[in-house]
């Protein structure tokens, strides 16, 4: 688990600090759907600011569709009514008792056992149609997460999977009554503020966490120049604020897209390690190679083992009809 951290002497606002890390604890899974957030006097004891300043950051994220307030008792990451809430690792006989609760809920509100029947056979019916075209989707702005995902996807289940920028979604929309649509947690409130009820099934993909990353920029040595390489725009951001709050001006960060060339060789020249997306390993890698006589040194390279999760893979499987797991 992320251990939520300030540095009062960064050029990066604390307010902001806290933003990042939060959400990239919801991202990544760390803090699930419907899970409850610390109070603003929990983290204002954890990370030693105002409760004013909590307070505002839980309604920024209020605001960006990650959590909700709900009055009396907290604020919680928000669950979305199309989201599966049933965890990829969760006995069949939860399941079923899951199930059988649904069940009860529906009779209660006066449908009969017929109707209840029919309305599982049209969900169920839904469903399978889904299936017959995986899209993933994400804004123009972070197409470079999109390409991860798709390249994910791909590699675990061995089917074709598209990708569609969401500005381009509507137009899709228009054409195809059913499919699967994936996008990463951040971008999911987009995504629904498009996608009519009944037509395509939404499905959030939690991040890898990063935790072994995380435990190798912890044990840098003081002042080192750490790099980060990505394809996603969005995830270098991200990762820059939260290595930033562990490690504040202690530690020096330099980042870049996979893609930029130039600004991918000054990392390069400058870093001791470069910790990169392992589908831009062998890119970075080739870098290396082709400037290793102008080098002083060679930075250590570390690939991340994946981008998402293995909870939301697996219930991708079950979604997809493509694989038992328990």
């Amino acid at each position: 688990m992320l251990n939520f951290q300030i540095q009062s002497d960064s050029d990066v606002p604390a307010s902001k600090q806290l933003f990042a890390q939060i959400q990239f604890a919801i991202a990544s899974g760390q803090y699930p759907p419907a899970h409850r957030l610390p109070s603003t006097r929990q983290l204002a004891m954890i990370t030693g600011l105002h409760r004013n300043t909590i307070s505002k950051v839980y309604q920024q994220l209020e605001e960006s569709g990650l959590v909700e307030s709900i009055a009396g008792s907290g604020i919680y990451v928000k669950l979305y009514e199309r989201e599966n809430t049933i965890k990829s690792d969760s006995p069949v006989a939860a399941s079923v008792n899951v199930i059988k609760e649904s069940i009860d809920r529906v009779l209660n509100l006066g449908c009969t056992i017929d109707q209840v029947k029919e309305l599982f056979i049209e969900e169920i019916d839904w469903r399978i149609s889904c299936c017959e075209r995986v899209v993933v989707t994400v804004p123009r702005r972070d197409i470079g997460a999109g390409e991860m995902i798709q390249q994910e996807l791909k590699n675990s289940f061995s089917i074709e999977i598209e990708l569609i920028e969401l500005e381009k979604l509507p137009q899709i929309l228009a054409e195809v009554n059913f499919g699967t649509l994936v996008t990463n947690r951040y971008f999911i409130q987009e995504v629904l503020a498009i996608v009519p009820p009944n037509s395509f099934r939404v499905i959030p993909i939690d991040m890898y966490d990063f935790n072994k990353e995380l435990e190798i920029i912890k044990a840098l040595p003081s002042q080192a120049c750490l790099g980060i390489v990505s394809l996603s725009e969005g995830t270098l951001s991200v990762a820059s604020s939260i290595v930033n709050s562990q490690r504040g001006d202690d530690l020096l960060v330099l980042t870049s897209s996979v893609s930029d060339r130039d600004r991918l060789r000054a990392v390069i020249r400058a870093a001791h390690t470069i910790i990169t997306g392992y589908t831009s390993y062998d890119l970075v890698k080739a870098e290396i190679m082709a400037m290793r006589e102008d080098l002083i040194r060679i930075p250590d390279v570390i690939s991340t083992d994946s981008y998402i999760g293995e909870k939301s893979i697996n219930l991708l499987k079950r979604e997809l009809g493509i694989a038992n797991t328990q």
